[in-house]
């Protein structure tokens, strides 16, 4: 591929900054359109769907942008991936939605989810189709390295289903509105994913036959597994709601998806490098590169632990203001459950990428190993929980599980072939997080309006926590820039430039010292007015109100 991953990375993070700006707009008001019940019924069921695609699916769009990223010389092997792929495809949804249409047509739907719940099973079996087409060209532009394209049409997809969800669910539509703008939206980018597909390459070649030696074998092998991996991973997100219907109400599972709407955001650049790294470490692993996947494993571990680590202290901090006004009063029970999952969230937030490059080796034993470890241990502790506390100890089942994900995958990757924490620096982005947890804290109570604090306490904790993070050693001073440098110009001339004077200051020992110097002061400081506003809190309210 004649690209860079950080390209890859930033057109993906660029999209779902995208559909994190019109997710944050939406959620809320769907939220409120269809009330904290039929919510849950909708949480509910998008969980039974996901759960379900995962046999229908996850072999497919995984398999696709794996084996097209290969560096291969065979001749027309593009041609015959898409092909073997797209057959694979029409199959596969065909089965999925029969059997759905037949479980629900001989009543195996309600014995087992309700009766009230069957009808809209006609309607997710329509969706298995369409969705199985929107990610398998999605999925086929990536494998390409087409990220400008497919990332565009994951934006398409949520302002679609916003477009039809919204005016459906506030007329009174209910659940059935909410899934009619999944279904329209996952049509409109099916039909525009396949176009820009035949514009790469002719989609004549599903009727053509590859040549024997086209590994087949290994193919479906690649994609029983990742079934398997994929069926684990998705339990961990999942398995909680579907038990949390059965034995509370669905208001109590519309407040817990709630919670966990918000806890997810910490997972916003994880996904995105997670999703870029698949296939373009699949290409270094072709290469036995295996000093440079370590190097760039460990250097995105530490990246995402900065990133990830000061977005969950500043979510814990304004918790009590951001969820009433987010969701609205009656969603105030979901702080608890919401802090409850933060430090889980922050340990599956790491895991991401982890995962991602040991997918993108194609030997899938030992993350089937690390994910299914977690899995257990999940599943165990919300059968164990959930009938005593309720979202509550859905919420400790889930954060123990996600952060075990973490663990897991570090032990795992080693067997894999790389080491993601040799240069990760966790004690150093442990201790700056530690610090800059007095400030930001300290912050948010002093505060009284809650509009002021969500305003102002954001920016200055990003600030207060870069200035730790350089103060112990957890971020270099020229390592932002230096990312900064890949982007576009005129962002990418001016960093690099920066970069380049940052490096020649940190090879010179006295202005090194002198830099040392300044930022421990500076970190004292912040210290001290993280003290004070703890303790004049009270008396610093009314001004700040």
């Amino acid at each position: 591929m004649n690209r860079s991953i950080t390209s890859g990375v930033v057109s993906v993070v660029s999209a779902k900054l995208v559909v994190l700006v019109v997710t944050t707009l939406s959620t809320p008001l769907l939220y409120r359109f269809l009330g904290a019940s039929a919510f849950g019924e909708y949480a509910f069921l998008l969980s039974v769907f996901a759960i379900y695609m995962i046999f229908v699916s996850s072999g497919i769009t995984d398999g696709v942008r794996k084996f097209l990223a290969e560096d291969r010389g065979e001749a027309n092997w593009s041609e015959h991936v898409v092909g073997f792929y797209f057959r694979l495809a029409v199959l596969l949804a065909a089965v999925g939605a029969l059997v759905l249409v037949l479980a629900t047509r001989f009543g195996l739907v309600a014995r087992a989810f309700g009766a009230e719940l069957a009808p809209y099973f006609y309607v997710l079996a329509v969706l298995v189709i369409s969705a199985q087409f929107r990610d398998y060209a999605r999925k086929t532009l990536m494998g390409f390295g087409l990220e400008r394209y497919s990332e565009p049409l994951k934006i398409l997809d949520k302002l679609g289903f916003v477009a039809i969800a919204i005016p459906l669910t506030y007329a009174g539509v209910g659940v059935v509105g909410a899934l009619a703008g999944h279904l329209v939206a996952s049509l409109l980018v099916t039909v525009a994913g396949l176009a820009l597909v035949h514009r790469r390459i002719s989609l004549s070649c599903v009727f053509s036959r590859p040549p024997n030696r086209f590994p087949r074998r290994k193919m479906l092998t690649f994609n029983s597994l990742n079934i398997a991996l994929v069926f684990l991973l998705m339990s961990l997100y999942h398995i909680d709601i579907v038990m949390l219907q059965r034995f509370s109400e669905s208001s109590a599972v519309g407040n817990y998806r709630a919670a966990l709407t918000l806890a997810e955001f910490l997972w916003f650049v994880p996904l995105a490098i997670q999703t870029v790294f698949v296939h373009s470490t699949s290409e270094l692993w072709s290469q036995n590169r295996h000093r440079e996947i370590s190097k760039l494993a460990s250097r995105t571990t530490r990246y995402t632990f900065l990133l990830t680590a000061v977005m969950a202290v500043g979510l814990a901090a304004l918790a009590d203001v951001a969820v009433p006004i987010y969701f609205g009063e009656e969603a105030v029970p979901a702080i608890e459950p919401l802090l409850l999952l933060l430090p889980g969230a922050l340990g599956f937030a790491l895991a991401r990428p982890i995962l991602a490059v040991s997918q993108g080796n194609g030997a899938l034993r030992y993350p089937i190993l690390a994910t299914g470890s977690a899995a257990v241990i999940n599943v165990v502790l919300n059968v164990a929980l959930i009938p005593r506390y309720g979202m509550h100890g859905a919420a400790v089942a889930t954060s123990v599980g996600y952060g075990s994900m973490f663990v897991f995958h570090c032990w795992t990757a080693r067997l894999v072939g790389f080491d993601p924490l040799a240069d990760a620096r966790l004690g150093r982005v442990a201790l700056a997080t530690a610090f800059a947890a007095v400030p930001i804290v300290a912050l948010s109570t002093a505060i009284a309006n809650p509009w002021v604090a969500l305003a102002l306490v954001p920016p200055i904790g990003f600030v207060v926590f870069l200035g730790f993070a350089l103060l112990v050693g957890a971020l270099d001073p020229a390592e932002p820039f230096e990312v900064l440098a890949s982007f576009p110009d005129p962002i990418g001339t001016k960093a690099d430039a920066i970069h380049r004077r940052l490096e020649g200051v940190g090879r010179d020992g006295s202005a090194r010292d002198w830099v040392q110097s300044l930022l421990v002061l500076a970190g004292l400081s912040l210290l001290v007015s993280g003290l004070a506003l703890g303790v004049l809190g009270p008396d610093l309210q009314y001004v700040l109100s």
